[in-house]
């Protein structure tokens, strides 16, 4: 792909990649194309499974898709066991640093130790195959072990962000029918403890399926335990009863293996389901191949396991590959700017996956407290969570990758559970663009007719083929999920996203369908206003909306957060307004630009523009469980 010349800004990708990339990538594209069942299937046959599968795919029951049919395995399974026989035995599979510097690590022996012990610890409480297990804490090792030994049984878990509020757990608690809680005392956030056990307690109190619950002993401060219902993990622990049982639970592939839930813009917050054959084979592909994992990597996703990219690329798909995974428990920023920039160099972390918003939130400090850190280690930077603007595109490039690491920027979803849209280390790259779907994936951008729209015309993100570790129904309301991702196109997956290709096939995510601005008749994307307004140098990070205007039907209003150094006046403000005219167009000027200290965000890092909009409006913001702040 590297000899093909391309316009606008492009960062070809050296010969020192291309050599150390595990796959050529016209070969993967090619045989993907040429047969993307036999593509996944080839997969397929890289892990375990205790009974192959009848058919690859089965699309009797359109959109109500089965991957692997009648194929057993489990997740879990080859997340550990499988690493036991050989090399990987005594490899590290976690590393672990807390917010106030404590360290631990596991070998995948010992993972495996501990998962299965607190598997019997789940089996002996009465936990079954289909139950469902609730998981809220910190950014813990046991959080992962919780969820591996819930797989190992066959049990559903669903995993509440830490620092959620006691209405979304108790929502999520009820929804799921949860028969088990898992709940940290407390986690340390920006040098503060988060009471999640009092939380846990408020939402329990209407809670009425749950009967156990465990507490992880992390701050160990004072809690309130309720006898007969609250058990100390540890104390579990050492029982005789977590060391009576080795068995794994043979899952059919379409089994379900989790339910995360996902905020829509209105009403209650909807469960994703996820299955234990295609997702596993979704997840480990993708990971292999996108940030092209050698033995010998640590990589670092900075996600949190409470959401979809920490499933899946802190969890399960590291552990199917037997990498080395960094986990950090806290802010990036505590207790000064440097502090992820410290660790890279601690441990040689050699591949980082982070979010745009923590990556304008670094830059806002400057080079200099990167540049205090030697981070040659690191050979491939990611980006997940939204488009990533290009002014901070390059500053990660530069200041980070020191213009040798190309950037892996990844699209997709909690329904689709792995990456959709994302270049491979051999892919030249352009600032902003998630460049191609990953092999084996058919995305398109069509109008409202559902037909494909031209060259740099905005349209619809739909994916057109089945993929393996697709959502396979929202749990409990199978209607909504039709509803919801079928039915606009028939025959094809609605994303919800809006985004253009541009003459090289390259694909530009423009943002939520509903981030549009309709200024005078024109369409304008969020992040576009957002990206220009980035790239001045005063702005560390942006936010548009459009608020009802009499004459141009929408009007554009803009908050920015400003870079240490700039100070707020009505002269910066205009010279923003100008900015954005010149860089996108003078229908583009906002009508109005604030300046504030931060922007409502969502955990997964994705800014509420419709938080902004009802304050600005002095309309009721609706469900803001899912709020970091």
């Amino acid at each position: 792909m590297s000899e093909q010349k391309l316009s606008g800004e492009v960062f070809y990708p050296s010969k020192e990649v291309i050599e150390k990339a595990n796959a050529k990538c016209r070969h993967l594209y090619e045989s993907a194309e040429k047969d993307f069942l036999g593509f996944w299937e080839t997969e397929a046959n890289e892990l375990h499974w205790f009974k192959k599968w009848d058919n690859v795919l089965d699309d009797s029951k359109k959109p109500l898709y089965k991957w692997f049919t009648k194929g057993m395995t489990n997740i879990a399974y080859n997340c550990l066991d499988v690493h036991l026989n050989n090399a990987r035995r005594n490899k590290l599979a976690f590393i672990w640093e807390g917010e106030r510097g404590e360290f631990r690590s596991y070998s995948y022996f010992a993972l495996h130790r501990e998962t299965n012990k607190f598997a019997n610890v789940l089996r002996s409480l009465g936990v079954k195959k289909g139950d469902r297990v609730t998981i809220y804490m910190g950014r813990v090792p046991e959080l992962a072990i919780a969820m591996l030994a819930c797989a190992r049984i066959g049990a559903i878990h669903s995993v509440v962000y830490g620092g959620f509020s006691v209405e979304a757990l108790h929502e999520r608690l009820e929804d799921s029918q949860s028969k088990v809680l898992i709940v940290a005392d407390g986690a340390y956030q920006r040098g503060k403890i988060v009471e999640l056990k009092k939380i846990a307690d408020e939402a329990l109190q209407r809670a009425a399926t749950v009967e156990s619950v465990l507490v992880v002993k992390r701050t160990g401060h004072e809690i309130v335990m309720q006898p007969g219902r609250d058990m100390w993990y540890h104390e579990l622990m050492h029982l005789p009863i977590a060391h009576s049982d080795d068995s794994v639970e043979k899952m059919d592939a379409e089994d379900p293996l989790f339910l995360l839930y996902t905020s829509g813009t209105t009403g209650k917050p909807k469960a994703i389901m996820h299955t234990h054959g295609g997702y596993m084979v979704g997840t480990y592909t993708t990971l292999k191949y996108v940030f092209d994992i050698h033995e010998q990597d640590r990589y670092w996703c900075a996600a949190d396991p409470g959401w979809i990219t920490g499933h899946s690329y802190i969890v399960y798909g590291p552990l199917l590959n037997g990498a080395t995974s960094f986990m950090y428990e806290g802010a990036p920023t505590h207790p000064y700017p440097n502090r992820w920039w410290q660790m890279i160099e601690k441990y040689g972390i050699n591949i980082l996956y982070t979010a745009p918003t923590a990556i304008r939130g670094l830059m806002k400090f400057g080079e200099a407290w990167p540049n205090r850190h030697n981070l040659s280690s690191l050979r491939l930077l990611g980006s997940v969570g939204e488009p990533i603007n290009p002014e901070a595109w390059r500053w990660y490039h530069k200041v980070i990758g020191n213009e040798k690491c190309p950037i892996m920027d990844t699209w997709w979803q909690t329904e689709t559970g792995s990456f959709m849209i994302t270049p491979l280390p051999c892919t030249p790259l352009k600032p902003g663009s998630g460049t191609k779907p990953f092999p084996g994936i058919k995305a398109d951008v069509v109008n409202e007719e559902g037909k494909s729209v031209k060259p740099n015309e905005e349209g619809y993100l739909v994916i057109k083929t089945p993929w393996p570790s697709m959502l396979r129904t929202i749990w409990n309301d199978p209607e909504r999920y039709v509803k919801q991702y079928w039915n606009r196109f028939p025959g094809m997956y609605m994303t919800g996203d809006s985004a253009k290709k541009d003459e090289d096939g390259y694909f530009w995510i423009i943002g939520r369908v509903d981030d549009v601005i309709k200024v005078s008749g024109y369409r304008l994307g969020t992040a576009e206003i957002e990206s220009a307004l980035v790239s001045h140098p005063s702005v560390a990070e942006a936010a548009a909306i459009g608020l009802p205007h009499e004459i141009k039907g929408n009007a554009i209003y803009a908050y920015v957060i400003l870079r240490t150094g700039y100070e707020k006046s009505e002269k910066l403000i205009e010279e923003l307004r100008l900015h954005v005219g010149h860089e996108v167009g003078p229908i583009a000027k906002p009508e109005k630009i604030e300046i504030v200290e931060s922007l409502p965000k969502t955990r997964s890092g994705k800014i509420m523009r419709r938080v902004l909009k009802a304050k600005a409006l002095g309309q009721d913001p609706g469900n803001l469980s899912t709020l970091e702040e």
